[in-house]
């Protein structure tokens, strides 16, 4: 079926939106590159030429009338992990692929799915079994499960209100840990029944990039080298703000 330029452009310009958003949910590079493909085959196109890596989607969709279209996405969040936002993404795109719909009901499943669900409370209750949970997993006791929800709860709240104000991740990773990492430092100097050691491990584990770096490697194996690549250097540098943030808190209470 042949399509008009202006609905071409709209079509991916959607296409685009849901690349990102599968990006900034945590999806691999090969899968929003597929995802977009596939659907631009079955919108009707010729062939798609997909190019993705972490800070950017080039899309060049060939019509069926000799002409093309290219669109390039600039990615400037700095993402997240939301396997159930990528879970109902990636069924709209699955549902177009089976049977394409008009391009307003896509519009409209998209944006349905791309809707957060998940309730604050959900998150902070998380975070604090999290990290209090780990805690006492690594060798702390009771009041140090306890001490480590707490701060987990303040870890949530950052990442709720504070990553979106920060210029990028490594200011925020550093900020964050620095002010938890103080804070720790100082319950600890005072209740000497405290472990720090391990309230940060347990606090630790709510910043560590491990879904970035689980997906850097796969990327890598899978043959998208620049891809994985930028994926381990950025997960190395976020790492190592978190850990320059706590070693700051230390040195100024110890």
């Amino acid at each position: 079926m042949e399509r008009s330029r202006a609905e071409a452009y709209e079509f991916l310009s959607i296409a685009l939106e849901m690349g990102e958003a599968l990006l900034v949910c945590g999806a691999e590079v090969n899968r929003v590159e597929d995802t977009i493909s596939r659907m631009g085959i079955a919108y009707g196109a010729l062939e798609m030429n997909v190019f993705v890596i972490t800070t950017s989607i080039v899309v060049t969709m060939e019509l069926s009338d000799g002409n093309s279209i290219t669109l390039t996405r600039r990615i400037n969040s700095p993402g997240s992990t939301d396997f159930r936002r990528l879970a109902r993404i990636n069924n709209v795109s699955r549902h177009f692929c089976k049977d394409p719909m008009p391009l307003d009901i896509l519009r409209s499943e998209y944006e349905n799915a791309n809707r957060p669900t998940t309730k604050p409370i959900r998150m902070y209750i998380g975070s604090a079994l999290a990290a209090g949970a780990f805690a006492v997993f690594f060798g702390g006791n009771v009041w140090d499960g306890l001490i480590a929800a707490l701060f987990g709860v303040l870890i949530c709240f950052f990442q709720r209100e504070l990553q979106p104000l920060s210029p990028n991740t490594i200011v925020y990773n550093i900020t964050s840990s620095f002010v938890v990492g103080l804070g720790i430092c100082l319950l600890a100097r005072f209740i000497p029944v405290l472990n720090m050691d391990k309230i940060m491990i347990g606090d630790i584990m709510l910043l560590i990039p491990g879904v970035a770096m689980t997906n850097a490697i796969r990327d890598i194996l899978v043959g998208d080298t620049m891809s994985g690549t930028m994926r381990v250097i950025e997960s190395v540098m976020w790492a190592g703000a978190i850990a320059a943030g706590f070693i700051m808190a230390f040195w100024i209470v110890w």
